[in-house]
């Protein structure tokens, strides 16, 4: 007999051997038609996998969240098949899901290109109308080899070669068709729907090296139902609409070039974004009782190795060597083992803590240029990074402290909600289980102080102890994890810090990593596209344009200019000889907040009329009023 037990608790008996579409039936009609898959003791089967021993067993429909990943997967599936019957000799690659949506890499000697999506689309929807059911085969890894060696799929046989000896190999087919994975699959290329579309073209190296071959990515995207569709189709519109590249070009912001890969030129306006930004952060921190330090950019591996970031993180560094010292140095790709060498320097006692250690640090990571995105994926960045040395007792009320001081700056961005994720420790990491359980209970602990609610993100822990990662929701409903909160008790037993207790004993701080913006290059990056460039006017690097009607208010222009900019405003002026509504034009394109115009009226009558960017009407004030109202405006959240 076997025992299937189900969700509800309840318990079901079966005389031998069973699939999940035998169990579905057993339990109604109506499951038998929905369910794609199941659960088996925690795991993802199809559900045609039999069962042969006592197990929990969980169904997944099209309505849950699950059902997403599985559409996507079988779609990629679908479209490499498509793929090869419209292109013969093309050889598959990899084809995985992905967040929103899938990609194939394909090999063959003409790139595809987006003029060959109606065409793909179309084989698509015959092979997902044909119904094929997804059949699932163990195979032998010799047999594996030699069955896509006969296929002329080069790349499949690389996978399989690589894969580890204690691997099961499994081949999938849908019809005539078939490709290495591991599954789980639906029932049937059916389950997948006609709510899916292909996007884009992308070059791609075969596993991200430049000296292998060059492959041809289409990236697509799948839903459970049209109007699913519809609505990601459209948020992808708006984010093509905001997207920070072209803003920031339109702004005269940034610029990137081919001559420093992953770096950004910063403009003087984007520059002056930057330098508000980076004000800000640093009037909230020094409010909190953040101390400000600077720390080298370059350190020596010795350093690296102690704190374990070498191993760890050693292809992701940018390396340095000195050869009249026979040493390496490396560019930091983080701040925290400098934060603890400032610890260490002289005596420590426990009444010196919480002590909250802040720095802007600049970093270097080695990063793909296939992954790099504008000024979101960088090599070279800057981190509004702190680390607070406290005591275990003291890890609640801190974390308290930073909630607070986190909901304040996003709300102060325009962020009115944020989510909560919850790491727990990675299969790769350092420290004891023993340890790890600590930092872990502290952590939740201090949720729980903190009235903070939270999902888990299993198995996304940092590498030295568990976090919880801050996660923004934009004016398009997108995502973005940008803050984050780490407990360490390994990285200063592992760098010797330490303090003198109540007692004159020594102990070991515990740190508490911890980041609001993340990065401030791709903090900015997001304002851009949150705003679409209509920032705030304390935000805005250009706060106002003063644009002349006739040139006999040039003199009038340059007072208003002047008053501005003694209210500590960032004004332009305008006297060219084109007419207002091409200036406004103009300055609207470059997403200037506020145009001011002045004509011979105005300069009679000492008035201004202000134009606000997207709107139509005029404001017209005395130039005393002007300046009191812009100047209130532009204060930042914190200073008013």
């Amino acid at each position: 007999m076997v025992a299937i037990t189900l969700p509800d608790g309840s318990v079901r008996q079966f005389d031998g051997a069973v699939t999940g579409t035998i169990i579905a039936a057993a339990i109604g009609p109506g499951l038998a038609k929905a369910a794609l898959a199941m659960e088996v003791n925690g795991a993802q089967q199809d559900m045609a996998r039999e069962i042969t021993t006592d197990a929990q067993v969980k169904f997944f429909t099209r309505k849950d969240a699950v059902a997403l990943e599985l559409i996507r997967h079988d779609a990629a599936h679908v479209l490499a098949e498509a793929v090869q019957a419209l292109y013969p000799g093309t050889q598959v690659s990899i084809g995985p899901s992905i967040e929103n949506g899938f990609y194939y890499d394909f090999f063959r000697n003409e790139p595809f290109t987006p003029a060959d999506f109606e065409a793909i689309e179309a084989k698509m929807s015959q092979i997902i109308a044909a119904n094929a059911p997804f059949t699932r085969n163990l195979v032998s890894r010799d047999d594996a080899i030699t069955y896509f060696q006969l296929k002329g799929e080069e790349f499949k046989v690389q996978l399989i070669r690589d894969l580890p000896a204690d691997q099961d190999i499994t081949i999938y087919h849908q019809g005539e068709w078939s490709d290495l994975c591991r599954g789980p699959h639906m029932r049937s290329t059916g389950d997948i729907g006609g709510a899916f579309k292909l996007l884009k073209t992308a070059g791609a190296y075969w596993r991200g090296d430049h000296r292998n071959p060059m492959l041809s990515r289409i990236y697509g995207t799948a839903w459970r139902d049209q109007k699913e569709l519809d609505a990601y189709l459209l948020q992808l519109e708006e984010a093509e609409r905001r997207d920070h590249r072209r803003i920031g070009k339109d702004m005269d912001l940034f610029h990137i070039q081919e001559e420093a890969v992953g770096s950004v030129f910063w403009h003087q306006k984007g520059w002056k974004l930057y330098r508000t930004v980076e004000a800000y952060m640093r009037r909230r921190l020094e409010a909190a009782g953040y101390e400000e330090v600077r720390t080298p950019q370059l350190v020596d591996r010795k350093l690296w190795e102690k704190s374990g970031h070498w191993e760890k993180f050693r292809k992701n560094m940018f390396i340095a060597e000195v050869v009249d010292e026979e040493s390496t140095l490396a560019l930091k790709p983080m701040n925290c083992p400098c934060h603890v060498q400032i610890f260490k320097q002289g005596l420590r006692s426990y009444r010196q803590l919480p002590l909250r250690m802040a720095e802007f640090g600049a970093c270097h990571r080695y990063e793909p240029s296939g992954a790099l995105h504008g000024i979101m994926r960088v090599r070279a960045f800057t981190q509004d990074d702190a680390h607070i040395f406290c005591t275990e007792a003291q890890i609640a009320s801190e974390t308290v402290k930073f909630v607070e001081l986190l909901s304040l700056v996003y709300q102060d961005f325009g962020f009115e909600s944020f989510a909560i994720k919850f790491s727990d420790r990675p299969d790769v990491r350092a420290g004891s289980d023993e340890v790890w359980d600590r930092a872990e209970a502290a952590l939740k602990s201090a949720c729980a102080t903190a009235g903070v609610e939270y999902v888990l993100n299993p198995g996304e822990g940092a590498f030295y102890g568990p976090k919880l990662e801050f996660v923004l929701r934009d004016a398009i409903g997108r995502d973005w994890q940008c803050g984050t909160l780490q407990v360490d008790f390994v990285l200063p037993e592992r760098l010797d810090a330490e303090y003198v207790t109540t007692d004159s004993s020594r102990a070991r701080p515990v740190m508490l990593h911890r980041a609001i913006l993340g990065s401030f290059e791709r903090f900015l990056g997001i304002l851009i596209e949150q705003y679409a460039g209509r920032f705030p006017l304390w935000l805005a690097p250009t706060q106002a344009v003063v644009a002349t009607i006739v040139s006999d208010a040039d003199d009038y222009a340059l007072e208003v200019v002047a008053a501005l900019q003694a209210a500590g405003l960032s004004v332009e002026s305008d006297l060219s000889n084109q007419k207002i509504n091409a200036k406004i034009r103009d300055h609207s394109l470059h997403h200037v907040p506020n145009i001011i115009v002045v004509g011979r009226k105005e300069a009679e009558e000492r008035t201004v009329a202000i134009r606000r960017l997207g709107g139509a009407a005029q404001e017209v004030l005395g130039l005393d009023n002007a300046v009191a109202l812009l100047k209130r405006e532009a204060t930042a959240p914190d200073q008013r």
